[in-house]
Protein backbone atom coordinates (compact mmCIF):
# COMPACT_ATOMS: atom_id res chain seq x y z
CA UNK A 1 0.00 0.00 0.00
CA UNK A 2 1.34 3.52 -1.16
CA UNK A 3 0.06 6.80 0.74
CA UNK A 4 0.67 9.95 -0.03
CA UNK A 5 -0.09 13.54 1.18
CA UNK A 6 -0.84 17.70 -0.36
CA UNK A 7 -1.42 20.22 1.16
CA UNK A 8 -3.49 23.46 0.73
CA UNK A 9 -5.25 26.36 2.56
CA UNK A 10 -8.53 24.68 2.48
CA UNK A 11 -7.56 21.22 2.51
CA UNK A 12 -5.37 17.56 2.74
CA UNK A 13 -5.53 15.60 0.31
CA UNK A 14 -4.23 11.92 1.19
CA UNK A 15 -3.67 9.63 -1.98
CA UNK A 16 -3.75 5.48 -1.17
CA UNK A 17 -2.83 3.06 -3.44
CA UNK A 18 -2.83 -1.14 -3.73
CA UNK A 19 -4.41 -3.64 -0.95
CA UNK A 20 -5.98 -2.33 2.02
CA UNK A 21 -6.22 -5.54 3.97
CA UNK A 22 -4.80 -7.22 7.16
CA UNK A 23 -1.49 -6.64 6.67
CA UNK A 24 -1.71 -2.78 5.65
CA UNK A 25 -4.81 -1.52 7.80
CA UNK A 26 -2.73 -0.43 10.90
CA UNK A 27 -0.77 1.79 8.86
CA UNK A 28 -3.00 3.02 7.03
CA UNK A 29 -4.76 3.86 10.41
CA UNK A 30 -1.76 5.37 11.68
CA UNK A 31 -1.61 7.83 8.35
CA UNK A 32 -5.03 8.49 8.35
CA UNK A 33 -5.04 9.58 11.81
CA UNK A 34 -2.03 11.62 11.49
CA UNK A 35 -3.88 13.17 8.64
CA UNK A 36 -6.80 13.97 9.99
CA UNK A 37 -4.86 15.86 12.94
CA UNK A 38 -2.88 17.86 10.41
CA UNK A 39 -6.31 18.59 8.62
CA UNK A 40 -7.54 20.68 11.44
CA UNK A 41 -9.70 23.56 10.15
CA UNK A 42 -9.70 22.38 6.65
CA UNK A 43 -11.40 19.34 4.80
CA UNK A 44 -9.72 16.19 4.32
CA UNK A 45 -10.27 14.09 1.35
CA UNK A 46 -9.22 10.46 0.75
CA UNK A 47 -8.32 9.76 -2.87
CA UNK A 48 -8.98 6.13 -3.78
CA UNK A 49 -8.05 6.22 -7.13
CA UNK A 50 -5.43 3.39 -6.84
CA UNK A 51 -7.18 1.35 -4.20
CA UNK A 52 -7.40 -2.05 -5.60
CA UNK A 53 -8.36 -3.78 -2.68
CA UNK A 54 -10.22 -3.43 0.61
CA UNK A 55 -11.12 -6.01 3.53
CA UNK A 56 -13.07 -5.63 6.19
CA UNK A 57 -9.72 -4.13 8.61
CA UNK A 58 -9.42 -1.42 5.88
CA UNK A 59 -13.28 -0.55 5.63
CA UNK A 60 -12.49 -0.40 10.09
CA UNK A 61 -9.53 2.00 9.49
CA UNK A 62 -12.31 4.26 7.13
CA UNK A 63 -15.10 4.13 10.04
CA UNK A 64 -12.23 5.12 12.56
CA UNK A 65 -10.45 7.81 10.69
CA UNK A 66 -14.40 8.95 9.94
CA UNK A 67 -14.81 9.06 13.20
CA UNK A 68 -11.75 10.90 14.13
CA UNK A 69 -12.43 13.31 11.97
CA UNK A 70 -16.04 14.16 12.78
CA UNK A 71 -14.66 14.35 16.73
CA UNK A 72 -12.02 16.89 15.67
CA UNK A 73 -14.43 19.00 13.01
CA UNK A 74 -12.69 17.90 10.11
CA UNK A 75 -14.63 17.72 7.31
CA UNK A 76 -13.92 14.12 6.04
CA UNK A 77 -14.90 12.67 2.40
CA UNK A 78 -13.99 10.20 0.17
CA UNK A 79 -13.57 10.06 -4.21
CA UNK A 80 -12.30 7.83 -6.85
CA UNK A 81 -13.38 4.96 -5.48
CA UNK A 82 -12.50 1.92 -7.90
CA UNK A 83 -15.77 -0.43 -8.37
CA UNK A 84 -15.19 -3.18 -6.02
CA UNK A 85 -14.14 -0.65 -3.16
CA UNK A 86 -17.20 1.31 -4.27
CA UNK A 87 -19.67 -1.11 -3.91
CA UNK A 88 -18.16 -2.64 -0.56
CA UNK A 89 -18.52 1.33 0.54
CA UNK A 90 -22.47 1.07 -0.72
CA UNK A 91 -23.42 -2.28 1.07
CA UNK A 92 -21.62 -1.28 3.93
CA UNK A 93 -23.76 1.87 4.22
CA UNK A 94 -20.52 4.22 4.61
CA UNK A 95 -21.77 6.29 1.81
CA UNK A 96 -24.76 7.63 4.66
CA UNK A 97 -21.63 9.45 6.74
CA UNK A 98 -18.68 9.67 4.50
CA UNK A 99 -19.39 11.63 1.28
CA UNK A 100 -18.19 9.71 -1.51
CA UNK A 101 -17.38 11.92 -5.03
CA UNK A 102 -16.37 9.96 -8.41
CA UNK A 103 -13.36 12.20 -8.92
CA UNK A 104 -10.45 14.19 -6.79
CA UNK A 105 -12.15 17.08 -8.88
CA UNK A 106 -15.55 16.19 -7.52
CA UNK A 107 -14.05 16.29 -4.17
CA UNK A 108 -12.21 19.27 -4.42
CA UNK A 109 -15.04 21.27 -5.93
CA UNK A 110 -17.19 19.83 -2.91
CA UNK A 111 -15.00 21.93 -0.55
CA UNK A 112 -14.68 25.01 -2.49
CA UNK A 113 -15.96 27.70 -0.58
Amino acid sequence: MQVSTESSDRMLVMSVGGRLDFTTSSGFLRALEAAVADARGRALIVDCAGLTYVSSTGMRSFLIGARAAQAGGVRFLVCGLQKMVAELFEASGFPRFIPTHPDRAAAEAAVAP
